[in-house]
Parts: structure tokens; sequence; C-alpha cells
């Protein structure tokens, strides 16, 4: 009986301690990645550069997004993420419903990188806010789905995930991208959801984010006014804590990005000022 009490206590003792540590939660820096930092930096920084910075920052994943100049080096920016155990977490893809062949020229060269370096990543899909203008809802939906299922059949030959990205207009509204997710494959399409694309929708976010929350995989961050400015650091705004509580009381399990979506200013700075408010609203959201 006595060996039973030690065994017993020890048991005890080790769940004890378990339970004393939290569970990692959805803003904790190993849920972040970092978007909008590869043609908006003012310092130019080369790819080995730009993975080491983030190295430094202790973000472990990247959206990447680009300019006609930045391709020829993707290649190397892939094995570099690799070799510092970043996740290539998803590639922008911008693409116009318009057209006929889709993606463009620049978007099958990209593709085919991916192919390349056997990266499965998620794409995240947007489209210009003008190629909606003028049709009716049914014509939005149907000029969208057609260019989402091309996208989608070569995607997901590569083995990634598509994800649709709320840049504005008609295509990013949020129940507009969940018609058109439930019209494709509602079992694999994915939604990206941007705050500082999502200003005119501030009042309705909550009812938004249920909406929406099936199919959500990342949720970029922002300082947030009614009045703007369209870009704000984390912690400046009147409306982002909130909104992150709402998030934090979701079930809302994917990736939390933070921005560097500012012109004419050294990214490094941008995701650090960023990341301190994040530290700030936390300490507000724990407090709560």
């Amino acid at each position: 009986m006595k060996k039973l009490s030690i065994f017993t206590g020890i048991l005890l003792l080790l769940l004890a301690s378990c339970k004393s540590v939290p569970d990692p939660g959805v803003f904790d820096q190993e849920n972040l990645l970092a978007w909008c930092i590869v043609p908006f930096d003012a310092g130019k920084r080369t790819p080995q550069q730009r993975v080491l910075m983030l190295k430094e920052l202790g973000i472990k994943a990247l959206a990447y997004d680009y300019r006609s100049e930045h391709i020829p080096s993707f290649p190397e920016e892939i094995e570099l993420l690799k070799r510092q155990n970043i996740r290539l977490q998803a590639v922008w893809l911008w693409v116009d419903p318009r057209m006929e062949e889709l993606p463009d020229k620049e978007g099958r060269i990209v593709l085919d990188m991916l192919k390349d370096s056997n990266s499965r990543t998620e794409i995240w899909l947007g489209m210009p806010d003008n190629a909606f203008e003028g049709l009716t809802d049914d014509q939005s939906l149907d000029l969208a789905v057609r260019a989402i299922g091309k996208i989608w059949s070569q995607v997901k030959d590569l083995g990634c995930t598509l994800a649709l990205y709320n840049h504005g207009g008609w295509y990013g509204e949020p129940a507009n991208l969940v018609k058109m997710a439930e019209a494709v494959d509602p079992e694999q399409i994915k939604i990206v959801y941007n705050f500082h694309h999502g200003h005119q929708q501030l009042e309705d976010f909550g009812e938004n984010l249920e909406l929406m929350l099936p199919y959500l995989s990342t949720i970029n961050l922002n300082g947030m006014r009614v009045e703007g400015p369209k870009i704000l650091t984390l912690g400046e705004g009147e409306h982002e804590l909130d909104m992150m509580r709402k998030i934090q009381d979701s079930e809302f399990t994917g990736t939390i990005g933070i921005l560097g979506h500012t012109e004419g200013e050294d990214i490094l700075k941008v995701l650090e000022r960023n990341l301190q408010g994040l530290e700030k609203l936390k300490e507000e959201l724990g407090g709560s």
C-alpha cells in the first residue's frame, strides 16, 4: 500500500504540473506568420536577409507576396526558409477572372516553382475590385466560381490548398467568400480575412466571423479605426482589441498574420512595432 501511495502521489504531481501549463493561445508567437513583407520593404532585403530577419524576430512562418522583380529569387527563398525551419505558410496569387487563361504568365511561373521545389503550401487567391463592377450577384458568382475552379484544379495537383483572400469589392465581402467556397469545394476551399480590408465591415465583424469560421485558415491583424488610415500599427486603433477578443472567444484555430504593409519603411521596424502592439493587446485580453 505504501508503494502504491507513493506512485499515486508522483502521478498526481505530474498531472498537476501538466495542468499548470496553459494551452498555446491563438495569438501566441508560435502561431504567427509574417505577411506583406517582400515588396513593401524599403530596405529591399535579399531572400537571405529576409529569412534571417524572421529568424531573429522569432517568426516561424511566412506568407509570401511578390512583384515581378522578386520572382527569379523565389526558389532561393524557398530553400533558405527550409534551412531555417521557417514554414512557407502561403503564397499570394493575383488573378483577373475576366481573363480566359488563368493564372497569367507570372502566376504560372510561381506555381511551377512550387512544383519544382515540392512545396505544399496554401495559395491566397485575390481578385481586383473592378472585375465585378456592373454585374449582378449571380453574374459575379458565376464569374468568380469559374476562375476559382480553374485555379483550384491546378493548385490541388500540386498538393497545395487554396484560400480566398478578401482584398475588397464584391469578392471581398464575407458572405460572398462563403458562397464561392461552397460553390467550388466546401470541404477544401478556405478563406483568409484581413482586418485592413474590412473597415467597412467593422460593425458586423462578429456575425461575419461566425459565418466564415468553418472556412477560415488565417486572419491578418491591423490597427482599426473607422476613419482609417487603412494600415495602422496594432494597438493604435479603437476596434482591434474587441475584434481580437471575438476571435479568442471563437473556435478559430488557424494562423494569425502580422502585417508589414507600409510604404517607405524598413520592414523590420514595422514588424517590431506590430509585435510590440500585439503583446500589449494580449495583456489586455488576458486581463479581461
